[in-house]
């Protein structure tokens, strides 16, 4: 598939946001929110990365003026749905913020924030998981590698904040830090290698109702030039380019964070707040690498025509 810039840098930045949103509303949930002032800080940056990731996601339409109409078809739409839960999502952001500012009990807004933001990423990767014709987005690990990436890009976000607001981070944020990172990169080892080996749901010679073992190939091309489709459906990454792209993604989305984490652990006198902050821009660029390749590797079965 064509790797749109517009699609990845949705994706990437508001599963950031939403992945804040919803650890700021684990915090609050446990009695362990921000003070005001980071809070607050922290609410307006998550609200910054899902609006703009959110109003980027109009740039691939071509009637972007009428995105208006998505939010319709909700009963039946994974697009729909991400819409609709985005907007509601503002909601308990926005009584959150209130109930911060003047030091009232939290746990309310911090659970619809919590619930409803992990669901908006839900709904981002039930968009491509719906689609059968893309065999690679019908893996099983899509929908949770979309809430990882989610939950480690915004969790190191949060505890950045933590750090920052002077509160205390203790062993176990370091280790699940760490224990996220390496569970991430083996998940997506784990899709990697099944793409690599997979095949189309559907051959030219099933297309036929031929038997599978008979030899079907293309008398005549379709086209004698590229067309819509074979630009947007037939994107063809080299295999050195996607070996080479999946290190500097593995390297900034696990390793660096992982590394960062580490030190935060194995020094608890070390000022935690910079490292924090560099594995939290890590994941996020890491996180972009990843979504390039999601789309660029993902083969449409309508090139079996072509």
């Amino acid at each position: 598939m064509h790797p749109a810039f517009s699609v990845i840098f949705f994706t990437t930045m508001s599963g950031a946001g939403y992945g804040l949103w919803f650890w700021l509303g684990i915090g609050g949930i446990l009695g362990q929110p921000l003070p005001r002032l980071p809070a607050l800080i922290a609410l307006a940056l998550g609200f910054a990365l899902t609006s703009l990731g959110l109003l980027s996601s109009t740039l691939h339409l071509g009637q972007p003026l009428r995105a208006w109409r998505a939010f319709s078809q909700w009963r039946t739409s994974w697009l729909s749905r991400e819409g609709v839960l985005a907007i509601a999502c503002l909601l308990p952001a926005l009584g959150f913020a209130v109930v911060t500012w003047r030091g009232n009990d939290i746990r309310i807004f911090a659970a619809l924030l919590a619930m409803l933001s992990l669901a908006t990423v839900a709904c981002t990767a039930m968009i491509y998981v719906s689609l059968k014709p893309i065999p690679a987005w019908r893996h099983a690990l899509v929908l949770p590698g979309y809430l990882l990436f989610s939950l480690l890009g915004g969790g190191l976000a949060y505890v950045a904040f933590r750090a920052l607001a002077g509160m205390a981070i203790d062993n176990d944020i370091g280790v699940a830090a760490m224990a996220g990172c390496f569970g991430l990169w083996r998940m997506k080892r784990r899709y990697w290698k099944d793409i690599d080996r997979g095949v189309m749901p559907a051959t030219r010679a099933s297309a036929l109702g031929l038997p599978a073992d008979r030899s079907v190939r293309v008398f005549e091309h379709p086209h004698t030039e590229a067309n819509y489709l074979t630009k947007e459906m037939g994107f063809v990454l080299a295999r050195k380019h996607s070996l080479k792209l999946r290190l500097i993604a593995v390297v900034m989305f696990a390793g660096v964070p992982g590394l960062c984490a580490s030190l935060v652990w194995l020094l608890p006198h070390l000022n935690a707040a910079p490292w924090l902050a560099i594995a939290a821009l890590s994941a996020l660029l890491g996180a972009f690498v990843e979504r390039w390749l999601f789309f660029a590797e993902a083969k449409h079965v309508v090139m079996l025509y072509y």
